[in-house]
């Protein structure tokens, strides 16, 4: 079988949840992982759960089925599963040998029933039947310390309990074995019943412990959230204090500096007003246009007709006070003042 597999074989895990296996489209972590499907109606309990319930299966690509001889090789969704007994066979066996009641195991004749039949969790199938011995022993033999008077006798019941765990695993005296466990079983009965009750009640107050720590932790963090959001909108509201009294600084400075209305001219300046006088209106063809613009197209800025006509007379009796220029001395004369333009008396 070895040459058959790649590179001697290799061994992976398989969980089997209630209800049957896992659906052949389910995503897996390794995509050269076979997908191991059942070909029995059957659905097989038992096997070892862990924390949320579920059952790891074991399995290999070096599996055969001891009683049809049957492997992976040829038959891709093989399944092999554990009897009582610890024998290992396929479910095609399974369901050709017990499916019309109980019958003989084919290794070791022992009576099986088909429902007894489960999935193999552990590769070495020792240690699947020390596991299974050890929980059976445990729901019978579940004192504790503060039933014994002294240490020593808990003790002796504790080698007591393994030499009962080891016979039942090597199959040792199993008749003495099993009388010794009735024994025990009949005469604390009330004792066990209330250890088991205790261990309830310890599993209880362990899932409200932690529970509670449960919801510890997420008041915890919601708390952190809540300081963080808290911490975050009072950082926004210092700098917008900061910027405010920042504000509030640049204004009290300000105020401080008068504020000067600002005037263009503070001299006597002269504007020939009295040489002419403006009317309210020219035959001027240049600014007809001007005038006729009812949408104030050609207004804009603030033009005004009359500000040019102003302008224009403005300049017009500027020049009345410059002589002819006769000859060049003359040209150099300044405006005079308007007392100084009445022609001299002969």
């Amino acid at each position: 079988m070895s040459n058959r597999t790649n590179g001697g074989g290799w061994l992976v895990g398989k969980t089997v949840r209630r209800g049957g296996l896992n659906p052949a489209g389910t995503h897996s972590s390794r995509s050269n992982t076979p997908q191991v499907q059942s070909t029995s109606t059957t659905v097989f309990g038992g096997g070892v759960k862990d924390a949320s319930g579920r059952t790891t299966e074991f399995f290999s690509m070096d599996d055969q089925c001891p009683v049809c001889r049957s492997d992976r090789y040829l038959n891709p969704k093989l399944r092999l599963l554990v009897s009582s007994c610890y024998h290992k066979m396929c479910e095609s066996c399974i369901d050709r040998l017990f499916t019309l009641g109980p019958a003989p195991c084919p290794i070791c004749q022992k009576v099986l029933r088909k429902l007894a039949f489960m999935p193999q969790t552990f590769e070495d199938l020792t240690v699947e039947k020390e596991v299974a011995v050890r929980r059976r022993i445990a729901k019978e033999f579940n004192k504790r310390r503060e039933d014994f008077p002294d240490l020593r006798s808990y003790n002796d019941y504790l080698e007591e309990v393994e030499d009962i765990t080891f016979n039942l695993i090597n199959e040792i005296n199993i008749p003495e074995t099993e009388a010794r466990i009735e024994a025990y079983r009949k005469e604390n009965a009330a004792l066990i019943e209330l250890n088991v009750r205790r261990e309830e009640q310890y599993t209880q107050e362990l899932k409200q412990q932690e529970e509670q720590e449960r919801l510890e932790r997420e008041q915890a963090l919601e708390e952190l959230e809540r300081e963080e959001k808290e911490k975050g909108r009072r950082e926004i509201i210092d700098r917008l204090e900061t910027y405010a009294q920042l504000l509030r600084s640049r204004a009290a400075q300000s105020t401080t500096i008068p504020d000067v209305p600002h005037v263009p001219l503070q001299d006597d300046w002269y504007a020939y007003e009295d040489m002419y006088t403006k009317l309210d209106r020219y035959d001027d063809m240049y600014s007809e246009a001007v005038r006729q613009d009812q949408e104030g197209i050609m207004k804009a800025g603030g033009y005004k007709v009359e500000e040019a006509w102003e302008r224009a007379l403005r300049s017009a009796v500027a020049a009345l006070f410059l002589p002819p220029l006769s000859d060049p001395e003359s040209s150099l004369t300044f405006l005079q003042p308007k007392n100084d333009l009445a022609p001299a008396q002969p």
